[in-house]
């Protein structure tokens, strides 16, 4: 059974175009598709290895494809054949998940592919709102998809408020569809807050000895070559200490911020001894080139080690891929054994990758997004530092 040969079995069943959503929301498909196991999305479960590897294989196919056409509607809501391209797709994902029986993917896709019917029949408009909840929707697809591969919890994805959302979302009435997505992404992206933090203040101008300076400097062009590699890496390495050092300042400063720089400028320096096809590559990494990939913290903690007075920086280097679990590397640490700086490095580092990400895919950067699928990940990510996080992150988005 191939992903291709599904996808041309439900093409063929649904060339014809809805009329006001009614044949999808209310005929067999829908009927079978709520009638989905409420398990599936309370406790999501790999049944079948090799079904759940080729429905995760077909959506990597379909995933920038619908991403694309969720872009051109934000530009132009009315494009009838970017909304039939969007529909297909979504049925396409729907079927694919059924078909290899991973039932919690029918719940998220089911309710979507309601509403892009209701928007088809001209009941409803195509809103930057329902672009952000459908691109959520989809992140926490993958994010539950990663999860489960990887043997992780799924609790902070709160995946029975968001089907159960989605599906009350996709029968309500025309007129409350904009302000229950807007409740709903709420849901979705929650983080925990414990009260409202005072807003984070960039941290001062650096007070740097004559060496430190010129270390720093150094530092700072070697991460200036590493932006160069690719276009889509321009600016990352200011975005990057920018949110540490701020992150940091929201938290009271706890860390060294002249450490703190030297760690963001070379954390990544070691990627430049990996070979570019496999540090660039989109697709998953193979075993082999995975353990290439895990030697860069080493190597560029080496470097900081080898330099007078860099040692603490040396440390969050080597360590900013450690995960509180255990399951990070190079050493596997648990929580109390990593160093601050490297938990700001992994959340900061974390961020920024999930902004690439949806860049990749065709997608304007999006912090709605990347803030849901950090907090999505927090168990992934020290549980003290998201909220110094979260407070720098909500003030980029109010201003």
């Amino acid at each position: 059974m191939k992903p291709t040969t599904k996808r041309e079995i439900i093409h063929d069943r649904d060339t014809q175009p809805a009329h006001g959503g009614e044949r999808n929301r209310h005929g067999p498909d829908a009927r079978a598709a709520l009638m989905v196991d409420p398990a599936a999305f309370l406790n999501p479960r790999i049944t079948d290895r090799d079904s759940f590897e080729e429905f995760v294989a077909a959506l990597d196919d379909l995933a920038p494809a619908i991403e694309h056409d969720i872009a051109q509607l934000r530009a132009y809501p009315h494009d009838a054949a970017a909304l039939a391209r969007l529909f297909r797709a979504l049925h396409t994902v729907k079927g694919d998940a059924a078909m290899c029986k991973v039932d919690f993917a029918v719940s998220l896709a089911h309710p979507l592919e309601s509403l892009l019917a209701r928007c088809r029949g001209g009941e409803i408009p195509f809103t930057d709102r329902l672009a952000d909840l459908m691109l959520l929707t989809l992140d926490r697809l993958e994010l539950t998809i990663e999860a489960l591969t990887e043997g992780r919890k799924l609790d902070t994805l709160n995946l029975p408020r968001l089907v159960g959302g989605l599906e009350s979302l996709a029968q309500a009435p025309a007129g409350e569809i904009g302000q229950r997505a807007a409740a709903l992404i709420e849901i979705v992206t929650d983080h925990r807050r414990g009260g409202e933090p005072a807003m984070a203040v960039r941290q001062a101008p650096l007070s740097a000895s004559a060496a430190q300076a010129a270390d720093l400097a150094f530092f700072a062009l070697l991460a200036q070559r590493l932006d160069a590699v690719s276009p889509q890496f321009a600016g990352r390495n200011q975005r990057l200490l920018a949110l540490a050092l701020d992150t940091n300042a929201a938290a009271g400063s706890p860390v060294d911020p002249l450490q703190l720089t030297a760690a963001v400028h070379l954390h990544d320096i070691g990627m430049l001894f990996v070979p570019e096809a496999i540090w660039l590559k989109n697709g998953r990494l193979s075993e082999s080139e995975r353990a290439l990939i895990h030697d860069h913290p080493a190597l560029a903690a080496g470097l900081l080690e080898r330099m007078p007075g860099w040692s603490s920086a040396a440390e969050m280097v080597l360590q900013h891929h450690e995960k509180p679990d255990g399951r990070g590397y190079p050493a596997g640490l648990k929580a109390e054994a990593i160093c601050p700086g490297a938990k700001i490095l992994a959340i900061v580092d974390a961020f920024e990758a999930v902004m690439l990400k949806h860049g990749q895919r065709g997608e304007k950067r999006s912090l709605i997004r990347a803030i849901a699928e950090i907090n999505a990940c927090d168990d992934q990510f020290a549980a003290e530092w998201i909220g110094p996080f979260n407070t720098v992150i909500r003030k980029i988005v109010e201003s």
